[in-house]
């Protein structure tokens, strides 16, 4: 990769960063597709300024992916991280034209998010069969904070004391783009954070840490060890193939769905920036509703 190719990456990577405040794993992503997508065009067409690549370069390129066996999914991933990419050096007059503008991704076939059933969740949530001491606590508070928000890992992981508000029962979250929202939470859940808090003190005192979920050495928790305890807690009550946090958190809005919760409100509590993204949700529903009327009509 040239030098200029490798500064104009740089910079645009600054920009996700310091003015955007894309997370660390966004970043990561972007960086790793323009790099390979830099290396191809650095192999294919030496020489090649990074104002000198056309479209039909990119399309080279993506049919290469596509012969490697990349998915449409990730195929359109790459193809939206060089979109931003090229209209921010659009904006910084390094190109003249967006090379990207006119490439249309490959259809990606619709597949249903995966969830847990809710006597499956119930069990779970109401089990005393965590792990002893602090560690059987932060996995509870992990599990039901993930379920019963449909907050993203992210977001639990960043979570503060402080974003608890504790009179009004509720939580602030901050999502995707540095978004806030408010979501509520149970009486259930006000007592175990407060537990948990104590706990935490009594542990660690009062520590410079201002994150609520602390590993059991009391820093930040990483992100590897809420998915192990989520992978952990769900393997015991499910046999869905994926076991991740964003499994709760699809649980969390089908669940809503099933029992009748407006769309609109569901897409707030998700934090959501359209409709299209929490509409997926209500394919779950209808597929509940023909279950039971194909168990329970007379003429089914």
């Amino acid at each position: 990769m040239s030098i200029s190719h490798s500064t104009y990456q740089q910079q645009f990577l600054d920009f996700l960063q310091y003015q955007k405040r894309y997370s660390s794993h966004t970043i990561t992503s972007y960086q790793n597709d323009l790099t390979a997508f830099h290396q191809f065009i650095a192999n294919q067409y030496p020489q090649t300024t990074v104002a000198q690549i056309k479209t039909a370069y990119i399309r080279t390129w993506l049919a290469h992916l596509k012969e490697a066996g990349i998915t449409s999914k990730t195929i359109n991933r790459k193809i939206a991280a060089l979109r931003s990419y090229f209209k921010f050096l659009l904006k910084k007059e390094v190109v003249q034209v967006n090379p990207v503008a006119t490439i249309i991704g490959p259809k990606v076939p619709k597949r249903l998010p995966q969830f847990v059933d809710e006597l499956a969740m119930k069990t779970l949530t109401e089990t005393d069969g965590y792990s002893e001491g602090f560690k059987g606590l932060t996995e509870q508070l992990i599990i039901a904070l993930l379920y019963n928000t449909g907050m993203r890992k992210a977001e639990l992981i960043s979570l503060y004391d402080y974003s608890v508000d504790f009179s009004n029962a509720a939580i602030k979250l901050l999502g995707k783009g540095n978004k806030e929202r408010i979501v509520p939470i149970s009486s259930a859940i006000v007592t175990l954070i407060k537990k948990y808090i104590g706990e935490k003190k009594k542990l660690f005192g009062n520590t410079e840490n201002p994150y609520l979920i602390v590993s059991q050495k009391g820093t930040k928790i990483d992100p590897k060890e809420v998915y192990n305890v989520v992978k952990k807690y769900l393997s015991l009550v499910t046999t869905i193939n994926k076991k991740s946090p964003h499994v709760l958190r699809h649980s969390f809005a089908t669940h809503l769905m099933n029992n009748g919760a407006d769309l609109n409100a569901v897409k707030e509590l998700l934090g959501h920036s359209s409709l299209a993204a929490t509409q997926i949700y209500t394919h779950n529903s209808i597929e509940k509703l023909k279950d039971v009327f194909n168990k329970a009509h007379p003429k089914a």
